[in-house]
């Protein structure tokens, strides 16, 4: 009798124990979308476009990135005199570099679009995340660049794995790490996301974000503009 008295102590515990975990998991991801302007305000976000510069080895790169909720995501690269770009929608993504000797665009690979297809959702990957069949796990918190952070792995529906960092005092993502395939191996790929501030229209954005190519600033977000779906295709 004390044995089965200890064991359901024990399961009862048990239980407490994981509904306490989901508890915080869904608690630091409801801080994160408040510091991002909350729920209602992020779901009036349709569309995005920024402007900004990179310098890669001393060499100017000129960035303009544009974006649609749910819809796709390109990038128009101006570097060394060459026009290029990298775009993706909900099925396929296509690169062209001519600065790096392409003659015709090339399909992204399917790392690449599956990783910057989760940049789609503009309302912010952690809203409704369960709706959206997203699943999502809190690793305890870790210190990244003497930053305390939250470490949260999130399982995407398209088979991306994604862990954020978030940054405890801030609520906001510091570091975001997925893995991609670089010359046939399997490597870590980092985005560091600082210098977050709200654009004219009120929505936060970090306008400073820091990966293996160098560091990116944009001077000019705008957000609500007018976007063509034909710009989300392959030229």
């Amino acid at each position: 009798m004390k044995n089965l008295v200890i064991f359901s102590f024990f399961i009862i515990a048990l239980v407490l124990v994981q509904f306490a975990q989901a508890q915080t998991v869904d608690d630091v991801l409801e801080k994160n979308t408040a510091a991002m302007g909350g729920k209602e305000k992020l779901a009036t976000l349709n569309s995005v476009r920024m402007e900004g510069s990179l310098n890669v080895q001393g060499t100017d790169v000129s960035l303009v990135v544009t974006k649609a909720h749910m819809i796709g995501m390109r990038m128009d690269i101006s570097v060394m005199g060459t026009e290029n770009y990298q775009v993706a929608n909900n099925t396929t993504g296509w690169v062209f570099m001519p600065v790096m000797g392409m003659s015709a665009p090339q399909t992204m690979p399917d790392d690449q679009l599956k990783a910057g297809q989760i940049l789609f959702d503009l309302h912010g990957v952690f809203v409704d995340y369960k709706a959206k069949g997203t699943t999502v796990e809190l690793q305890g918190k870790e210190t990244v660049d003497a930053i305390e952070c939250y470490k949260v792995k999130a399982s995407f529906k398209n088979g991306n794995v994604t862990t954020y960092y978030i940054d405890t005092k801030t609520d906001r993502v510091y570091k975001t790490v997925s893995k991609g395939n670089v010359n046939g191996e399997e490597v870590d790929v980092f985005t560091i996301l600082t210098n977050y501030k709200q654009n004219a229209d009120g929505y936060w954005f970090p306008y400073t974000t820091t990966n293996s190519r160098g560091e990116t600033n944009y001077d000019k977000i705008e957000t609500n503009v007018k976007v063509e779906e034909s710009l989300f295709k392959g030229n």
